[in-house]
């Protein structure tokens, strides 16, 4: 008999977020584990995201914004993003959330430990916790591990450095966020700076690469010093630091199969959630731990239907292509995005909700002959290996 009926290895936003989904979809008899090294007791990440209406986690929106700001090539621009409001969740917010109603989940328990291997057992998956094991009908793990680099596949990081500030006097606009500033050296590759104001006299600010290597701890400290100075008028001693974080999240086409064994299901980044084309992992996380308890709510076992081609992939493999071959620069692509089409059409697509005539108006936007030639250079790759 295993111990439990399901084992979620890791406890970060896949593990809880897909406990929650468990619970709310009609499991909560179902005896769950979550596993974890340790309990989350600080503000470690910030999730942002864009939706329409509220979302499962409303009410720990820290911050929301119906207009962005958008710097680049071109211009500035102020982006009035109806239907969608952009949101910020604060990590700590979500952690102390979750721990409060995990203890209140009599089907749920909750362990630290190290978790040294996870694999298929008889008739389930075994999860080693401090060397001892663990077994269940189903496993679920987010712990990430970066899959073998493949010729003509990409994998570029998304690292950042924020720092949450404190001014004396109002600096920021609190009615609108800045969702991407271009007006930082690019040093040939992909930098740029956003700033989510909490109120006239506190935001977070995040120096923002996407390249292969991360940079020295010192470069980021440098980049978002010379963007408060020269963007914000916040020279060194007119600020407070309050809070930083740092983060890597990786920008990748190579593939991360969900199922890892029979038994066992990676979520979250290890089960290819992260966007490859822009880091963004929080919705899609959502929407795969509702698709998986309503898997296992309908039919007993959480392996859903996904499409047998998906046209947002090879245009996520396009970019990363485009921009890991330095043909054009993220902020000419980004820019081009958000100067020729309504901001709506550009979330849909990211989204990967957007009609074809949509597609057919985004992929119009960029510049054509770059894209052509990333794209012939991907299909050249995947048809003939080389």
């Amino acid at each position: 008999m295993p111990d439990y009926d399901l084992i979620i290895a890791g406890a970060g936003a896949a593990g809880l977020s897909l406990a929650y989904h468990l619970v709310g979809g009609g499991l909560a008899e179902r005896s769950i584990l979550l596993l974890d090294r340790a309990p989350k007791t600080a503000n470690d990440r910030t999730w942002c995201f864009w939706e329409q209406g509220p979302g499962p986690f409303e009410a720990l929106v820290f911050r929301r914004w119906e207009q962005v700001w958008f710097h680049g090539a071109g211009g500035s621009r102020r982006l009035e993003l109806a239907p969608y409001t952009y949101k910020m969740l604060r990590g700590i917010d979500f952690y102390r959330f979750m721990s409060d109603w995990v203890a209140r989940q009599p089907n749920l328990t909750v362990r630290y430990g190290e978790i040294t291997h996870i694999e298929e057992a008889d008739g389930g998956g075994r999860v080693w916790l401090d060397g001892k094991p663990l077994e269940a009908r189903w496993v679920f793990s987010s712990l990430y591990q970066p899959p073998p680099r493949r010729q003509g596949r990409q994998y570029l990081l998304q690292h950042f450095k924020g720092w949450r500030l404190e001014t004396p006097r109002p600096a920021f606009d609190p009615e609108a966020a800045t969702f991407m500033d271009f007006r930082t050296p690019q040093n040939g590759e992909t930098r740029f700076v956003y700033v989510l104001p909490l109120d006239p006299r506190q935001a977070l600010v995040e120096y923002t690469v996407f390249s292969a290597e991360c940079l020295r701890p010192e470069a980021y400290d440098a980049g978002l010093e010379q963007y408060l100075s020269q963007h914000l008028g916040l020279e060194p001693g007119g600020y407070t630091r309050l809070e930083q974080e740092f983060g890597v999240i990786p920008m990748t086409d190579l593939p991360l199969p969900v199922r890892q064994s029979p038994h066992v299901l990676r979520i979250g980044t290890a089960g290819g959630r992260t966007k490859p084309s822009t880091g963004y992992t929080f919705q899609r996380i959502q929407e795969q731990s509702r698709r998986i308890a309503e898997s296992l709510y309908k039919t007993g076992q959480p392996f859903y239907r996904q499409p047998k081609v998906n046209r947002y992939a090879l245009f996520d493999s396009v970019l990363l292509e485009v921009l890991s071959s330095q043909r054009e620069l993220g902020e000419r692509v980004f820019a081009d995005l958000f100067r020729k089409n309504p901001p709506a059409r550009v979330l849909r697509f990211l989204d990967e909700a957007s009609s074809l005539a949509e597609d057919w108006a985004i992929l119009n936007s960029v510049n054509r002959s770059v894209f052509a030639r990333g794209a012939l250079e991907v299909l050249r790759h995947r048809l003939f290996g080389r």
